[in-house]
C-alpha cells in the first residue's frame, strides 16, 4: 500500500507473487487490502507457479471463478471473489505483461532455485556434478572440462575477489542472478518494487545445499526426488545483480526478519491483540506465533518452556527491497 502511494496511486499495477505455495500469503494480503477500494481496483494479480497441483489449490483458496466474456475473441478471465481482482498464472516471471508498475513479493522462493557448487582443484575451479557408479549408486565427481555455470562463477568471483581466494569450495545460484536482473530491469522501466524474504546470508556461501525429508535432514543423494532440496539464499549476490542490471534502482537491506517486522510495528500489533485475547490458550498461541517470527534469543513476550523455543526465524530469515529510485526510499513504520 505504501509503495502504491509512493508511485502516485497508478490506475493499473501488477501484483506478482513468486512461488505462492497454497496461496495463503496472497489470501491474507487481499483480505487486509480489500477495504482500500482504489488500491484493489488497480491491481491485477500474477502468480508465478509451474505446479498444476499447487495452481489448483491457489485457485480454490483465492476463491477464483473463471468468467467467459460474451465476445468470442476475448480471453477467459479469472476473478478472485476475495476482492474482485483478476488473477493470472504464469510459468515464469518473464511472462508477466510489462508496461505497468509492478509490485513483486518473493517469500521463500529463492531458496528453491537450483544451485551450482564448485571446488578448487589443481586445474582451477571445477563444478561438482553427480555420476553413476558401477553398482548404480550416485556419487559426486568433479567436471573434467569447464561447464556453462562457470560464466556465473566468474561474475561472482569478480564481485568478491579477496573472499573467494580464501575458499576451496563455493556455491552459486545463476537462476537467482538472472531472475534478479529481470526484476531490476522491469522495475527500472515501469516503476514498482520487489520484497524478498528468505533464509540466507549476506555473503559468500561455500556449501549449504541440503535435503529434508519428513522434517529431518537426509543425504542429498539418498532416494532422489523424495526429499525437499534447499540452499541458503545469497543476498549479496541478489543485491549486486540488481545494481549491475540497472542504475535506476536502489536496494535496501538485507535486514533480519525481526528488524523488518519490528519496523512494520509487530510489537504494537501483538500488544493490541494480547489485550483482546479471550482465553489463556489464545494468548499462548499468540505468544508462540510472535516468538516464532521474531525469535533471535530473548523475546519480550516469551515466557514459555525452553523445550518449545522457536527455530530463530527472526535472525535466520532476511528481508531485502528493490525499488525504483524515482519513488524514494521505502517508508518506515511510524
Amino acid at each position: 500500500m505504501c509503495l502504491w502511494e509512493q508511485m502516485g496511486r497508478p490506475g493499473k499495477v501488477n501484483l506478482v507473487e513468486l512461488g505462492p505455495g497454497r496461496g495463503t500469503l496472497m489470501v491474507d494480503l487481499l483480505r487486509g487490502a480489500s477495504k482500500f477500494k482504489s488500491f484493489i481496483e488497480s491491481v491485477h494479480i500474477h502468480l508465478i507457479e509451474c505446479s498444476p497441483t499447487l495452481k489448483e489449490l491457489q485457485h480454490r483458496n483465492l476463491k477464483c471463478e473463471d468468467e467467459d466474456d460474451s465476445s468470442p475473441t476475448s480471453e477467459k478471465k479469472t476473478i478472485s471473489r476475495l476482492a474482485g481482482t483478476s488473477v493470472s498464472w504464469h510459468a515464469a516471471f518473464e511472462q508477466v505483461p510489462s508496461g505497468v508498475p509492478t509490485i513483486i513479493i518473493a517469500h521463500e522462493f529463492y531458496d528453491a532455485l537450483p544451485v551450482h557448487q564448485f571446488q578448487k582443484a589443481s586445474r582451477g575451479w571445477c563444478e561438482k556434478m553427480v555420476d553413476v557408479a558401477e553398482d548404480s549408486s550416485f556419487h559426486f565427481v568433479l567436471s573434467p572440462t569447464p561447464t556453462p555455470a562457470k560464466l556465473f562463477l566468474a561474475k561472482r568471483c569478480k564481485w568478491a575477489v579477496r573472499e573467494v581466494d580464501k575458499l576451496n569450495q563455493i556455491e552459486i545460484c545463476p537462476k537467482a542472478m538472472e531472475l534478479t536482473e529481470s526484476i531490476s530491469k522491469g522495475i527500472s522501466a515501469d516503476g514498482g518494487g520487489a520484497l524478498i524474504i528468505d533464509y540466507g546470508l549476506n555473503g559468500l556461501v561455500s556449501d549449504s545445499l541440503q535435503a529434508i525429508r519428513k522434517h529431518k535432514f537426509v543425504d542429498i543423494l539418498d532416494k532422489p526426488g523424495t526429499a525437499d532440496l534447499s540452499a541458503y539464499v545469497v543476498f549479496e549476490s541478489i543485491r549486486l545483480s540488481a545494481e549491475e542490471a540497472s542504475g535506476d534502482v536502489s536496494v535496501h537491506g538485507p535486514m533480519t526478519q525481526s528488524q523488518f517486522l519490528g519496523s512494520l510495528g509487530i510489537n504494537f500489533r501483538v500488544e493490541t491483540l494480547m489485550q483482546n485475547c479471550t482465553s489463556d490458550e489464545q494468548a499462548e498461541l499468540l505468544r508462540a506465533g510472535y516468538w516464532r517470527l521474531v525469535g533471535e534469543g530473548e523475546a519480550p513476550f516469551w515466557e514459555g518452556p525452553e523445550d518449545k523455543a522457536p527455530i530463530g526465524m527472526g535472525t535466520r530469515y532476511l528481508a531485502m527491497a528493490i525499488v525504483n529510485k524515482n519513488q524514494g526510499i521505502p517508508i518506515p513504520f511510524q
